[in-house]
Order: C-alpha cells, then sequence, then structure tokens
C-alpha cells in the first residue's frame, strides 16, 4: 500500500507520496521574491523558517492556482530542501494498493520531458496522477528557490 494525498489543479485531481508532506497550510501572506522564475510565488514564514513558495499550477500548466477558500499550500520536502505548493484544494489522503499503481504511458512519459509525473494511481473509476517531487524542478529552479533565503522582501503578497 501506498499512501498518496490526494489534491487538485484546474479540476484534476493529482497526488504525492504522503511521506514528504510536512503539513497542509491555509492561504496566508507570501512575500515576493524578486527576479524569480514566474510559478515562484515568492516566500513565506513558517515558524521563523524561510520557505520558498510554488504555485504547482503555473509549473504544470502555465497557468495560476485559482485562489480561493479551499486553496492550501503543501509543505514538503523536494530535493533536500523543504518548499511549499500552492494548490487549489486538497481532498484527501487515501491509501492506494501497489497493483493499482502503473507507469505512465510511455506516449506520454515521451511527451513530459522533466520526468515530473512518476505513476498514475487507479482508484475505482479515477485516475489520479503521481508526481515526483523529486524532478518537478529543474537545476536553475532549484538555484532560484535556494536564493529565497535572503531576506524577505517589504511589498507581501496576500493569496485568499
Amino acid at each position: 500500500m501506498k499512501n498518496i494525498l490526494v489534491f487538485n489543479i484546474m479540476g484534476e485531481e493529482l497526488g504525492v507520496d504522503v511521506s514528504l508532506v510536512r503539513e497542509v497550510l491555509e492561504p496566508q501572506t507570501i512575500h515576493s521574491f524578486p527576479r524569480a522564475p514566474e510559478f515562484i510565488e515568492g516566500v513565506i514564514n513558517l515558524r521563523g523558517h524561510i520557505i520558498g513558495v510554488i504555485d504547482l499550477g503555473k509549473k504544470l500548466k502555465a497557468q495560476a492556482a485559482k485562489h480561493r477558500a479551499q486553496t492550501r499550500i503543501i509543505v514538503c520536502k523536494v530535493k533536500r530542501f523543504i518548499v511549499g505548493l500552492i494548490v487549489d484544494g486538497v481532498d484527501e489522503v487515501i491509501s492506494v494498493p501497489e497493483e493499482n499503481i502503473e507507469p505512465t504511458p510511455e506516449v506520454l512519459s515521451m511527451q513530459i520531458e522533466d520526468g515530473f509525473v512518476s505513476a498514475i494511481a487507479r482508484v475505482g473509476q479515477r485516475i489520479i496522477t503521481l508526481l515526483d517531487l523529486e524532478n518537478i524542478l529543474t537545476k536553475k529552479e532549484i538555484e532560484s528557490l535556494m536564493q529565497a533565503q535572503a531576506p524577505i522582501s517589504d511589498k507581501p503578497k496576500q493569496i485568499q
């Protein structure tokens, strides 16, 4: 069995291995970060730690997440550091039998160069795309996030 946190972006169900998730936050003030890639919204101060925040909708679909009451920030481990992922909503944690998790169909994996889709989970009639957080960011994007350890900007942006 594999435990998966299921969330949605623009009506599509996606999932990540729950062991990589630290916590799920309600929307909060995000401070902009200069010269960051467009999908990096900025940084948050989480109990004294500065954490880079990625709009997963912009990163995966080139369209911003719809900020509304259900919007959440999933705090998780990516590579060797902690980041926040803005999603349209978090649905549930489910346990999926290993036999219901299949590799990405070859025709799709050839089109997705970055390799950030790790597998497809079948749960009843649902199909949930599982993300590989280790491959979701390029080396250059990781460097941009690492620079987010600098002081916070004076211009906060409220996500609601």
